[in-house]
């Protein structure tokens, strides 16, 4: 995997604000929505939202620095004697090995044992313990809209299964979803363990989620500022006409009820609305502007200078 200070086409220096405007940037270059059937682009939009998610993590960041990971966050020294399989899946890794559940602690295994079943031979002379299988535990990247909306995904495990996982509506990151009896087999005929997933939602280019909200930045031209109107804006769900009120100013946020994260309460979409002024103003623009505020004066800032 690529260098992810290149991939953003930054260097170790970059600060996080410049990581985040690097990210956005390309992000929207190369966001598969904006490029529909386009593989090279699909794939430098998953090497993008990969850099990002390692350098936006300062503890991830400080580790690859420090030689500690390597591009892919996983660990440079290869001492594990899993780590072999680690990329194994399609969509999935192995987490840090003391996080593994292959093997419960030594209290819970006692107590399995315990609890074990008495079998063997006709003369009674062997023992045989039952003991439930390990938990395993896997992070599946998941896109931002998938997270916010549900999905059905088919991803291959690193031991080699195919499963379909059913990602809910509201899938916050970091959130874990378990999978009972795809863990590792159980001792004497013991039920397997469980997969406990642990969800990592790739960041967007336009839209920020906050509890249940959903945040996104609405540029508008100073026609529509002044006078007002109604405009498409993108949702989670899809676009929307949006009522842009007379005289708005940057900085207003119009609120799109309903039209953010499923759950108990729906959350809303709150819109920033942004003006922005045309990418090559005119000679006749500048004039019409001066012309009217040498007769309507006003001071935008108050008392400050």
């Amino acid at each position: 995997m690529a260098d992810p200070y290149q991939t953003l086409g930054l260097t170790k220096t970059a600060t996080d604000e410049q990581i985040r405007k690097a990210y956005r940037k390309l992000a929207k270059e190369h966001h598969p929505d904006l490029n529909p059937g386009n593989k090279e682009a699909e794939e430098r939009f998953k090497d993008i939202s990969a850099a990002y998610t390692l350098l936006s993590d300062p503890e991830k960041r400080r580790a690859f620095d420090a030689g500690e990971i390597d591009a892919s966050g996983q660990p440079q020294a290869e001492r594990r004697f899993y780590r072999d399989y680690a990329g194994a899946g399609a969509a999935f890794r192995y987490e840090q090995p003391e996080d593994l559940g292959g093997f419960q602690d030594f209290g819970d295994i006692f107590a399995d044992l315990m609890r074990g079943k008495r079998g063997g031979t006709r003369g009674g002379a062997e023992t045989q313990f039952r003991m439930r299988g390990g938990d395993s535990h896997y992070s599946l990247p998941v896109e931002f809209l998938e997270a916010v909306n549900g999905a059905k995904k088919r991803v291959d495990m690193p031991d080699g299964k195919t499963l379909d996982i059913a990602i809910p509506a509201g899938v916050q990151e970091g959130q874990i979803l378990r999978l009972k009896g795809q863990g590792m087999a159980g001792l004497g005929g013991g039920p397997a363990g469980d997969a406990l997933i642990t969800v990592a939602v790739r960041p967007h280019p336009v839209f920020r989620r906050d509890g249940n909200d959903i945040k996104s930045v609405l540029p508008i031209t100073l026609n529509e500022a002044l006078a007002g109107g109604s405009v498409q804006v993108d949702t989670v769900t899809g676009p929307v006409s949006l009522k842009i009120p007379k005289h708005s100013n940057t900085g207003r946020i119009l609120r799109l009820r309903g039209k953010g994260v499923p759950g108990k309460v729906k959350g809303d979409h709150l819109v920033e609305l942004q003006v922005t002024m045309p990418p090559h103003p005119d000679e006749a623009l500048e004039k019409a502007v001066s012309e009217w505020e040498s007769q309507h004066p006003y001071n935008p800032r108050g008392g400050t200078r």
